[in-house]
C-alpha cells in the first residue's frame, strides 16, 4: 500500500467518498459553510506531517496540482473536526497523526470546566476520537449545546505545557507554533505561566509573545526577567536583521534625492527633472531640448537634514506596532542625518528618545494597556519641533481617543499649517487594518492626512516619501 501524499494547502470541501463529515445542528452555522473554517487552522492542518513521515517543509506543489487522494481528504477533515461521534469520516488515527491530533486536542477541544484533563495522559492516546465539538483554530469556537467556548486541558502545569510546546514545535513549522502559543495564551489564561523561566525558556519567541511579556513586566519576578529579555533581545534583533539594511538604503537615497542643486556632477544629474524644467527649449525640428538649466541631487550633508518624530500608541491593541516602532526607531536613530524622537503615550506621555540605541531598553521603558490621551501625545511632539518645514510626525494609533473629542484633528491642522508632514497609520505590523475610530480617521483624511494600516516591509517607502515629500504609495484595501 503506497504511503500518503505529502500534505499540501487545506482548501475545504465536502470529501467525495461515501464517508461525508456529517453537518453540525443548525444552532452551528459554521460546518454547513464549509468556508467558513478558520485559516488558522486550515493552516495547521495543512501543515500537519503524514502518518510516515515527521514534520518537514512540503515542496511547493508543481501546477496544475494534483488531485489529492480520497484518503488523504479523509485523514485531514479527521484532524480539522476532532473526532468524535460527529465527525462522520470513520477515520482512525495513528502513530505520528495520533500525536498530532492529540496536541490539537489540548488546545482546542476542551470545555473551561475540563480542569482534570492532562495532557501527559493523553499524549499516550490512539487518537480513537474522545472529543465533542470541531476545532476552529481561532479561539471562538461554538460547539453544541451550551455553545461555550472550548478550552484545552493544559492546565496550570508548568512541565506539561513545556511538553506541548515541545511537541507542536517538532509536529508544525514555526508561524504555525505562533499561531498556536497565542491561541493557548488567549484561550487557556497561560500568560501568568510566561513568569515561569521553564516556560519561557520553551515558547516560540515572536512579536506577539513580545507584546504579551511587556504586558506582565511589572508582575514579572527578578529570575524571570533576564530570561524575558533575552526572548525580547532575539525578537528584536531578528526583526532589525530583516529590516534594518533597507531602511538606512532607501532613506539614506530619499534624502539624497530630497536636496537639489543647479550645479550637479553629471553623475548627480537628475535626468526627469532637467528635461521638465528645459521644456520651453524644446527644438522639434532637432528633435531635442536644450538643457539651459541642469537640475541635480546635492551632495550628502554631514549634519543633520530632517528631523522624524514618532508617536506611538501603547494600548494594549497596540502591542506588536509598538514593537516594530521600537526597531524602527533604533534603526532611524543610526542615520546621522535624521534626528529621531520616539515617543510613547497612553493617557500620560513618555519620551525614550534617549534610550533609542537599545531597541530592548526602548520597549521595557513602555508600559502596554490604560486608556489613550492623543491630543496630548501630538501636543508633546509638537512643542518640541525647531525645523517644521524639515520634519516628519509619524501617529501610530488607532485613532480611539480617550482625550479631547476635537482636539486630536485641530492639532494635526495646525501642524499641517506651520509646514510639518504628518503621517498617521493606523498599525505598523502584519496583521492587517484593526479596529479603529473611523470618524477621526475620516476628519484626517479631509485635511489631506490619510490613516492607513502599513506593514514593517512598506515602512521604509512610506518614510522615503514623506521625507522627499511626495504622495504616500498607501497600499489598497
Amino acid at each position: 500500500m503506497t504511503s500518503p501524499t505529502p500534505p499540501m494547502p487545506l482548501t475545504p470541501m465536502a470529501p467525495t467518498t461515501s464517508a461525508a463529515p456529517t453537518p453540525r445542528p443548525s444552532g452551528d452555522p459554521s460546518m454547513s459553510d464549509p468556508t467558513a473554517f478558520a485559516p488558522a487552522l486550515s493552516a495547521l492542518v495543512a501543515s500537519a506531517p503524514t502518518a510516515s513521515a515527521p514534520a518537514a517543509s512540503a515542496p511547493a506543489p508543481s501546477t496544475p496540482t494534483p488531485p489529492v487522494p480520497a484518503d488523504e481528504r479523509l485523514r485531514r477533515w479527521r484532524l480539522v473536526l476532532g473526532g468524535g461521534d460527529a465527525d462522520g469520516t470513520g477515520r482512525v488515527l495513528t502513530g505520528t497523526d495520533a500525536a498530532v491530533d492529540g496536541a490539537l486536542a489540548a488546545l482546542y477541544d476542551r470545555h473551561p470546566d475540563d480542569h482534570g484533563h492532562d495532557y501527559d495522559r493523553d499524549r499516550t492516546s490512539t487518537g480513537t476520537g474522545t472529543r465533542t465539538g470541531t476545532r476552529t483554530g481561532t479561539g471562538t469556537g461554538t460547539g453544541t449545546g451550551t455553545g461555550r467556548s472550548r478550552t484545552a486541558g493544559l492546565g496550570a502545569s508548568v512541565p506539561s505545557v513545556v511538553r506541548w510546546l515541545g511537541d507542536i514545535r517538532a509536529y508544525f513549522p514555526a508561524p504555525v507554533v505562533q499561531v498556536m502559543q497565542r491561541d493557548a495564551i488567549d484561550r487557556l489564561g497561560l500568560a501568568t505561566l510566561l513568569l515561569e523561566p521553564e516556560m519561557l525558556a520553551a515558547v516560540e519567541p515572536d512579536v506577539h509573545l513580545v507584546g504579551t511579556l511587556l504586558s506582565l513586566r511589572d508582575a514579572m519576578p527578578e529570575t524571570t526577567r533576564e530570561t524575558a529579555r533575552a526572548v525580547v533581545r532575539k525578537v528584536a534583533d531578528d526583526l532589525e536583521r530583516r529590516l534594518a539594511a533597507r531602511t538606512r538604503a532607501t532613506l539614506t537615497g530619499a534624502l539624497d534625492r530630497s536636496a537639489r542643486t543647479s550645479r550637479p556632477r553629471h553623475r548627480d544629474i537628475d535626468w526627469d527633472r532637467t528635461i521638465r524644467a528645459n521644456l520651453k527649449n524644446h527644438l522639434p525640428e532637432h528633435r531635442t531640448v536644450v538643457p539651459e538649466r541642469l537640475v541635480g541631487h546635492a551632495r550628502a550633508a554631514r549634519g543633520v537634514r530632517k528631523e522624524v518624530v514618532l508617536c506611538v500608541d501603547q494600548s494594549g491593541s497596540m502591542a506588536a506596532s509598538v514593537v516594530h516602532a521600537a526597531v524602527f526607531a533604533a534603526v532611524l536613530a543610526s542615520l546621522r542625518t535624521i534626528a529621531t524622537r520616539l515617543v510613547v503615550f497612553d493617557t500620560a506621555v513618555a519620551d525614550l528618545t534617549d534610550r533609542l540605541d537599545d531597541p530592548v531598553d526602548v520597549l521595557f521603558g513602555t508600559r502596554l494597556g490604560g486608556g489613550t490621551d492623543i491630543d496630548r501625545a501630538l501636543a508633546h511632539c509638537q512643542a518640541g519641533i525647531t525645523r517644521p518645514a524639515d520634519t516628519v510626525v509619524v501617529l501610530i494609533s488607532d485613532l480611539y481617543e480617550g482625550g479631547a473629542r476635537d482636539g486630536l484633528t485641530k492639532r494635526v491642522a495646525a501642524m499641517k499649517a506651520s509646514g510639518t508632514q504628518v503621517v498617521v497609520l493606523l498599525a505598523l505590523s502584519d496583521e492587517g487594518t484593526p479596529a479603529y475610530d473611523r470618524d477621526r480617521a475620516a476628519a484626517l483624511a479631509a485635511l489631506g492626512v490619510p490613516a492607513f494600516a502599513c506593514t514593517p516591509d512598506l515602512f521604509p517607502e512610506i518614510m522615503a516619501a514623506a521625507l522627499e515629500k511626495r504622495p504616500l504609495p498607501i497600499p489598497a484595501d
